[in-house]
């Protein structure tokens, strides 16, 4: 008699959201956890969700340089394993807070604090078992032509120059007057 395994469905990076699921703009973000420059756009985006709140949402997605930090990859899924209990967002500020201490056991550490219940967290971790999300969320990056982080895009358009508050709030604003033109010109249709 064979056992049938149960099967385990996985909340995708692509599919985790901070902000209102109907937003006009999206925000996505392809960065990592040890790199200097990404944990200083947290801070923007952070600023930019407040300023905006209803207007836009934000995605980040996993781009690991593992050949720079050795650490980025585990933090990443780990990331990815909080996403799991909707815990995504309170994980993703603790990582870029404590990116010097990213070793597997500080990220137990981590997931408690960001409120993770997980019993398996640490053996999911040390399995991969959200390696290949990761590894997804890698290759769109790069076949959407990421070369360096932090690596914005709003509405799918690439966001080019630095990812400042005064930056990103002009191109969002552009965004959000597009918008509202494509919906008056439905309206009027």
């Amino acid at each position: 008699m064979a056992f049938k395994k149960d099967e385990v469905i996985i909340i995708e990076p692509r599919e985790m959201f901070v902000g209102r699921k109907d937003a006009p703009v999206t925000l996505m973000e392809f960065g990592e956890y040890e790199n200097e420059d990404c944990a200083k756009a947290n801070e923007v985006v952070k600023q930019l969700l407040e300023e905006y709140e209803g207007k836009i949402r934000f995605q980040f997605r996993h781009f690991p340089l593992t050949m720079i930090h050795q650490r980025s990859m585990k933090a990443s899924e780990a990331a990815v394993a909080a996403g799991q209990e909707g815990k995504f967002w309170e994980m993703h500020n603790i990582l870029f807070g404590n990116r010097r201490t990213l070793g597997t056991t500080s990220l137990k550490l981590h997931s408690k604090e960001a409120g993770v219940n997980n019993k398996k967290f640490l053996d999911d971790l040390v399995n991969g078992v959200y390696g290949w999300q990761v590894q997804d969320d890698l290759k769109e990056g790069i076949n959407r032509g990421v070369k360096e982080l932090p690596a914005f895009f709003i509405n799918d358009v690439p966001f080019s120059g630095k990812p400042t508050f005064a930056n990103l709030s002009a191109v969002i604003d552009s965004a959000l007057k597009k918008t509202k033109r494509k919906v008056a010109a439905k309206q009027r249709a």
